[in-house]
């Protein structure tokens, strides 16, 4: 079975709306699963989503991530259930709790209950999709009118994914979910956190392979080495030091606390170009792959090992035929 294979959207920057369609197409005619579409405080995810479905036709179509405050599970449905229409049943749902530092001070909501949130959220988004009338008693949404969307999509249940990190969201999540979006594991840490993760799933009496782990970092095949670690650390420093606390726990558990000290009193000492330049190399190589063909292949088998079944990649290629020939190499 050949390798799955996923590609993201950036949501900085200057906007390239039609270079964005572009890359969308060559990755569906070279045989990428999925493409990926954040959403944090820059552009929304839904209306890149929507380009992307009309101008492409295999290649399924995945939000990572949209938070569960900004919208409620009903709007959120009729989100997702308008793209599955739109793009014939492609959509993968990927959902995570952002942190408080976003939904209080960007969204102006109060963060907590996050995992009986995340629950619900799951629950109703379900039952709306399986036209399921909505008698829902949460401890977050009373539902008592018996609801039900006034469309039925192409199917009866959109995949969810979830970005969860501590012990009990990650439970939740290989009881209940389609798909695992794990979030800053070293891959030497990797087997094990995957083959921990499907134990839980058997416990629950589920297939463990019926919960799909998609890689938590990126391998990058570029020869602008030098620019794209650039990037990588700056992002990694960012969320280790300034995104809360959840990001700096999860490396402190993974055998990083140092690092995160470092990182934290360099950046408050002297801002970004000193918290960045603190991360070590190791961290940086254990977070995310960035090089030659070669090193990506190598890479992508550590992973396969490891139990991943979906690998974000990032090809710097100057030509669609480039693009392809490379995706042909790591497939």
């Amino acid at each position: 079975m050949a390798r799955k294979l996923a590609v993201g959207v950036n949501w900085q920057g200057k906007p390239d709306f039609k270079g964005t369609i572009e890359k969308a197409k060559i990755a569906d005619a070279a045989g990428i699963h999925s493409i990926w579409v954040a959403e944090a405080w820059g552009r929304d995810a839904f209306t890149l989503l929507t380009l992307l479905a009309e101008h492409t036709s295999k290649i399924q179509l995945a939000t990572s991530i949209v938070n569960i405050y900004s919208r409620t599970p009903a709007a959120l449905a009729q989100h997702f259930g308008t793209l599955d229409e739109l793009s014939n049943g492609r959509m993968i749902i990927g959902l995570g709790t952002s942190g408080p530092q976003v939904i209080e001070h960007f969204h102006g909501i109060p963060f907590n209950p996050p995992l009986t949130r995340m629950k619900e959220y799951v629950e109703i988004i379900n039952m709306i999709f399986a036209q399921t009338p909505l008698n829902y008693e949460g401890k977050v949404f009373k539902l008592q009118r018996g609801f039900t969307m006034r469309f039925e999509t192409p199917r009866k249940h959109i995949p969810i994914w979830i970005a969860s990190l501590n012990k009990k969201s990650v439970e939740f999540t290989a009881k209940k979910t389609d798909g695992w979006l794990p979030v800053m594991i070293p891959i030497n840490s990797l087997k094990k956190a995957i083959a921990d993760f499907r134990e839980i799933a058997t416990a629950a009496g589920r297939n463990p392979r019926d919960v799909a782990v998609k890689a938590p970092g990126h391998v990058t095949v570029t020869a602008n080495v030098d620019r794209a670690k650039a990037g990588h650390a700056a992002n990694v420093a960012f969320y280790a030091a300034r995104m809360g606390t959840f990001y700096s726990e999860q490396l402190t558990r993974f055998g990083f606390g140092d690092d995160v000290q470092k990182v934290k009193q360099a950046w408050d000492a002297g801002g970004s170009k000193a918290g960045t330049a603190a991360l070590s190399p190791k961290l940086l190589s254990e977070l995310g792959y960035i090089g030659g063909i070669e090193g990506a292949v190598e890479r992508l088998k550590a992973q396969d090992e490891a139990g991943v079944d979906l690998h974000p990649i990032d090809i710097d290629a100057g030509t669609p035929a480039e693009f392809e020939k490379t995706v042909a190499r790591l497939l």
